[in-house]
């Protein structure tokens, strides 16, 4: 997969911006049963007074080994060819669940029908050289569409960074 979703806990407000903007980029009637297929969870650590609260915007982790692509009986789970997004198809799902067994995020929902949705990545969007529409209303840009690359050269230069920061402060390396 080229590029993928980056979630920056440090950054993240928990503001819930990015799930609103996937409910209305997928049309999804909560008041129908439909299921929210981006959420906010809160993650609480330590105690008072050292207590600590992240939040982690979730989504379907569109994976390189997608056990849920695996457990699809009837291929209704398959890969974007272009993007290697993992999309479903719901008019092969046949509500199984094989898929949401096999998957070990529990990303998989269902809506009031029994069909499986999922993040699609925002398929057309992403496919008209859009960012998804979570990143794009991210407000604090704690949501990233990036090339894996990008992401582990970030990544790469953070560390180099705090093991300098750690040897100019008489830290061992």
């Amino acid at each position: 997969m080229d590029k993928m979703i980056m979630v920056n806990i440090d950054t993240c407000s928990g503001c819930g911006a990015c799930v609103v903007a996937c409910l209305d980029q997928n049309d999804i009637d909560l008041e129908k049963e439909q299921p929210p297929l981006r959420r906010i969870h809160q993650v609480e650590s330590g105690q008072y007074p050292d207590a600590k609260i992240v939040y982690l915007s979730t989504g379907c982790m569109h994976c390189q080994d997608s056990p849920c692509v695996m457990g699809c009986p009837t291929g209704a789970v398959h890969r974007h060819e272009k993007t290697g997004a993992v999309l479903v198809d719901e008019s092969l799902c046949i509500g199984c669940h094989s898929c949401a067994i096999a998957c070990p995020f529990g990303t998989p929902r269902y809506d009031g029908n029994d069909k499986m949705r999922k993040c699609q990545l925002c398929a057309t969007r992403t496919d008209a050289g859009l960012e998804p529409a979570c990143v794009r209303v991210c407000p604090l840009g704690a949501l990233q569409y990036r090339t894996v690359n990008e992401i582990v050269q970030d990544r790469e230069t953070a560390f180099v960074g705090q093991l300098v920061s750690a040897v100019r402060k008489g830290g061992t390396v």
